[in-house]
């Protein structure tokens, strides 16, 4: 029996886990990958949570950290959904988009058609999210959500992302 709980921190080893897992949190630090932590149950984000616990994270702790939460709907298991993503103060550019180019390997070694999210922040424009290749989808007056269609044809496959300890900072 596996436990309920796992850390991979190499993407090559944990393939398998990574594969059969539905729910994680991918974490990148000064810029490089960190670890994914394989959890048993989703995440559930609500709005007073992402206005009061997120403000106070973001105020709170210090350095160069992104957090991002992913679920894979088992109803829906070709779809991979980014539930939060979590910054601290000092994060940069290069440390976010080291946790989504993990999520684009996930989303690889799963094989699923696409990534969907519902961007809760307004910083966050429409052309931004074009530029990182997602897309407007099921418009609606409350809710901006995005979606990043695959259907088998991925980036290219990172294949081995370095951890903080191998790589330089970008």
């Amino acid at each position: 029996m596996r436990p309920l709980f796992q850390t991979i921190t190499d993407l090559r080893a944990g393939a398998e886990e990574l594969r059969t897992r539905h729910y994680g949190i991918i974490e990148a630090r000064n810029g490089c990958f960190y670890r994914v932590r394989l959890r048993p149950y989703p995440k559930i984000g609500s709005v007073p949570e992402i206005l009061l616990l997120g403000a106070t994270y973001h105020r709170i702790v210090r350095g160069d950290r992104c957090l991002l939460y992913y679920n894979q709907p088992r109803r829906h298991a070709n779809f991979l959904a980014v539930k939060y993503l979590l910054s601290a103060r000092g994060t940069c550019l290069a440390t976010v988009q080291r946790v989504l180019e993990v999520l684009d390997e996930i989303a690889r070694l799963k094989r699923v058609d696409a990534l969907l999210c519902d961007v809760a922040n307004w910083r966050l424009s429409t052309a931004i999210m074009t530029r990182w290749e997602w897309e407007p989808h099921c418009p609606s007056r409350w809710h901006r959500h995005f979606i990043r269609r695959f259907y088998g044809d991925y980036p290219l496959a990172a294949g081995w992302i370095p951890r903080e300890r191998e790589a330089v900072r970008l």
